[in-house]
């Protein structure tokens, strides 16, 4: 995505808004490109209907057409469409990434999956209009940063712009919180953070929330017990539950650990046998309230580590 997104931005910028409409934009895929090698040059030399730069793109490429590029670099003449190529990662010794490297009519750039720092933000609000931002504000869209995709912040962004139109005020982190993408996965992590830390009164605003946005009960109960079971595997570890949490981002992995210390592998086994009998009456061929039942097993489960 953050090569897509730093690709569009270039080929914008030479075709503008209306290049692909005008025809002067021409996509070839890698497996194409490999199928048919003239398809490159042709793009290249062809002249459109409508004036202005023309772009040849190349999606995914490879190695395997480095010779095909490479032929196209040096048959490049001005008046020629301008080549852009993206590829996934390459090693410093791939032949692909050293053409682009070492030509002397060609630029390569690295993309990084980082997040995106302050001034990256910053100028990301500007190009969409937002100049007056708060500094919780600017926090906040800092944490979003880390933690949503580059396509999801950057409509984010989109939406930011389009709620403060004609609005003067500075963007609060209120504002930002109503236009960042409401994610399930980080949802169904704070309801199960909610269970696991006793916040029993916060359980059903955040049940209905899941529910509202088409979570079964079913995928509830199994991610408690994937939950809880993984707390439990923490607690049991002789090593302490730090060290027994493993395969969860970095950020999360210090709250689970004081999870697992807290509730202990006692009260952790109880509550996973809970679960175990939560799911098979939700497997029953039995009508049952579904989400009811959920919404008791989770009370009951955040009462327990109130004791």
């Amino acid at each position: 995505m953050r090569i897509a997104m730093r690709r569009q931005d270039v080929i914008a910028a030479l075709v503008g808004p209306k290049g692909e409409e005008e025809m002067r934009l021409t996509r070839i895929s890698s497996a194409e490109l490999r199928k048919d090698p003239a398809l490159l040059n042709d793009a290249l030399k062809a002249q459109g209907f409508f004036p202005g730069r023309r772009v040849a793109f190349v999606e995914d490429a490879t190695d395997t057409v480095a010779k095909t590029i490479g032929a196209a670099l040096d048959e490049w003449q001005d008046g020629d469409a301008n080549l852009i190529v993206t590829a996934g990662q390459l090693t410093p010794r791939s032949a692909l990434r050293k053409l682009f490297e070492q030509h002397n009519n060609s630029y390569a750039a690295a993309v990084y999956a980082d997040p995106p720092g302050r001034e990256e933000i910053e100028n990301s609000l500007a190009s969409a209009g937002i100049k007056n931002i708060g500094s919780d504000a600017m926090s906040e869209l800092l944490e979003l940063g880390r933690i949503l995709e580059p396509g999801d912040f950057r409509q984010t962004i989109e939406k930011l712009a389009l709620y403060k139109l004609n609005d003067d005020d500075p963007v609060t982190p209120e504002d930002v919180i109503i236009c960042a993408p409401i994610s399930v996965e980080a949802a169904l992590d704070d309801a199960l953070d909610i269970v696991a830390e006793g916040r029993f009164p916060e359980i059903g605003p955040i049940l209905s929330r899941l529910e509202s946005q088409g979570v079964a009960p079913v995928r509830l109960c199994i991610g408690a017990t994937l939950h809880f079971r993984r707390l439990y595997t923490a607690a049991c570890d002789p090593r302490g539950p730090e060290a027994g949490i493993y395969g969860v981002p970095f950020t999360r992995k210090d709250r689970l650990a004081r999870q697992a210390k807290t509730w202990g592998a006692a009260r952790l086994e109880t509550a996973l046998q809970i679960l175990t009998d939560t799911d098979l009456q939700l497997r029953s061929s039995k009508p049952t309230p579904d989400m009811a039942l959920v919404e008791r097993a989770m009370i009951r489960l955040a009462m327990m580590n109130r004791r």
